[in-house]
Order: structure tokens, then C-alpha cells, then sequence
């Protein structure tokens, strides 16, 4: 009786599995520790010396306040105590004052007035609804027959014509941070249903994670198909 051969798994074969199964956690850990290491440096001139003065203070009780996975702890979470604290307070009135007092201040400084108000403006932008022209389009880039995931930050007019152009922000992945600024006419934009929360997931994941469809081609497109094909045939 005759069995048939067993094909076993090259170790090449077995790497590449492993590490498409490790890939996702390993980048997730990335992730977290990057935001972890993040949020509590920006406590930690505060945090590490009061820790280890409780540390010196205290040695038999509290000698553990100085190690430094301690520090970083109580530094994450006073960092995000704080961010809370802020977020409460920006819905009352006196946190609105203070917001309000810190802007004013900001506006004074040379550099960080244009940085301040650049991000706070485009935040602004993307948090409240557009009018007219959708919030995330496709725009054809880098050639017309690839398309870019783009945020819509403004409508302007073309000096002579008027024509309508869009200042669209093609963000790059995995990191939205970085990306470019396109000038397109209002008319060569491909509008979508999409908000700003899924075209985030859509960049940050690489595409993995998008609705089951996806518009393509403008409207207009498919209005000159037709003209296009008949003036082929004559």
C-alpha cells in the first residue's frame, strides 16, 4: 500500500508564516510604546525628580518611586490626567477663557504663531462639516489612472476665470503626519461618502481596513464615454 508523499514546508516558506503572523503584533507593540514613551516624557521633568525625592525621603516604603519603569508609569498616566483635565475644562467657560488667553499668547510668538495657528485652523477644518465639496476625495495621483486618498482644507478661485480649486491634503502611509498638498479643479475631484475617521483607518492600515466599495471614476467621466467612443467609430 502505497502512501503518498508529504511535502513539508521549506524553512523559507516557515519564516515568511511566522513572520506575517508576528508582523501585526509587533507593530502593534511599536505602536504603544512609542505613544507610552511619548506621553510620559512629556510629564517626566516634573515626575522623575518629585519620584525620586519621595524615593530618597522614604527608602524603606517608597524606594521603588525611583525606578524608571515607575517614573515612566506615573508619568503616562499624569499626562493623560492632564489631557483629560483639559478636555473637561474646554467645555466650561473659565476653560475656555484660559484656552482663549493661550491662543493670544501664541499669536505673539514669532515661529510658533504660524505652526499654532496652521494646525489649530486645519484641526478646525476637519472637525466641523464641509459645505459644498466633500471632505474625502480621490484625486488622480500621481497619474490619472491611480487615484489618492485626499482631505479637502479649502476652496478657492482661480485669478481670471473663477473656476473652483480645492487645496487637498494627500496624506502618506502608515503616518498621516506627512503627505502632500495638491491644487486640483473642483471638477477633476472623485467625491466620496467617506468620513475623515475612515479615511484614516483606510491610510493607517495600508488599505486592509476600507469599506467593500469605492467610487473610482467621476461622474463626468462616464458622461464622456459615450461622446468619446462615438467620435472613434466615425
Amino acid at each position: 500500500m502505497s502512501s503518498e508523499p508529504t511535502h513539508r514546508p521549506s524553512l523559507q516558506k516557515l519564516f515568511l508564516t511566522g513572520l506575517l503572523a508576528l508582523l501585526p503584533i509587533w507593530l502593534t507593540w511599536v505602536v504603544i510604546k512609542f505613544v507610552f514613551v511619548f506621553l510620559s516624557s512629556i510629564s517626566r521633568p516634573i515626575v522623575e525628580p518629585l519620584s525620586q525625592r519621595i524615593a530618597t525621603a522614604f527608602p524603606q516604603v517608597f524606594g521603588w518611586f525611583g525606578a524608571h519603569w515607575v517614573q515612566n508609569t506615573i508619568g503616562l498616566i499624569a499626562t493623560l490626567a492632564a489631557i483629560l483635565l483639559v478636555g473637561a475644562l474646554s467645555r466650561r467657560v473659565i476653560g475656555q477663557r484660559f484656552l482663549g488667553w493661550f491662543d493670544a499668547l501664541m499669536q505673539r510668538i514669532p515661529l510658533a504663531s504660524i505652526i499654532y495657528s496652521s494646525v489649530r485652523k486645519l484641526l478646525d477644518i476637519l472637525q466641523t462639516k464641509p459645505g459644498n465639496t466633500q471632505r474625502v476625495v480621490l484625486i488622480d495621483f500621481p497619474h490619472r489612472d491611480m487615484k489618492s486618498i485626499g482631505l479637502v482644507t479649502r476652496v478657492l478661485q482661480e485669478e481670471g476665470t473663477g473656476r473652483e480649486l480645492a487645496a487637498v491634503y494627500v496624506p502618506t502611509t502608515p503616518n498621516p503626519t506627512s503627505g502632500y498638498l495638491e491644487i486640483v479643479p473642483v471638477e477633476l475631484l472623485t467625491p466620496t461618502d467617506w468620513t475623515v475617521e475612515q479615511a484614516m483607518s483606510f491610510i493607517i492600515s495600508g488599505g486592509a481596513v476600507a469599506p467593500r466599495s469605492m467610487p473610482f471614476t467621476r461622474a463626468s467621466d462616464h458622461v464622456s464615454a459615450p461622446a468619446g467612443a462615438a467620435s472613434g467609430q466615425d
